[in-house]
C-alpha cells in the first residue's frame, strides 16, 4: 500500500468515526455530545498546526546537527550569489 492509500484510508476512517459521534451513532453522555465534539475538528486543526510549528522549530534548532544538510545548504547558496553576481546583482 502506498502512502497516499494509507493517508486516504486513515482520513476516511477519521472522518466516519467523527460523523458516526456527530450523528449520535454511537451513544455518549450528553454532556460529551453536545459541548465536545462538535469541537473537535477545531481542537484536532489547532494541535495539529501546534504540532507543525514544533517541527519546524525543533529542525531549525537542531540544523546544525545534520552536517551534510548544511553543506549542501552553504554550497547552493555559494551558487546562487556567484550567480546572481554575474547577473550583476549585489548580494552582500
Amino acid at each position: 500500500m502506498t502512502r497516499a492509500q494509507q493517508t486516504i484510508s486513515l482520513a476516511l476512517l477519521v472522518t466516519s468515526l467523527y460523523l458516526s459521534l456527530y450523528l449520535g451513532l454511537i451513544p455518549l453522555p450528553a454532556v460529551v455530545q453536545d459541548e465536545i465534539i462538535h469541537v473537535l475538528p477545531f481542537w484536532s486543526l489547532v494541535t495539529f498546526g501546534a504540532w507543525l510549528l514544533f517541527r519546524l522549530g525543533w529542525g531549525m534548532l537542531t540544523f546544525k546537527d545534520t552536517p551534510e544538510a548544511y553543506a549542501e545548504l552553504m554550497e547552493e547558496i555559494k551558487l546562487a550569489k556567484a550567480d546572481l553576481r554575474v547577473r550583476g546583482v549585489d548580494v552582500d
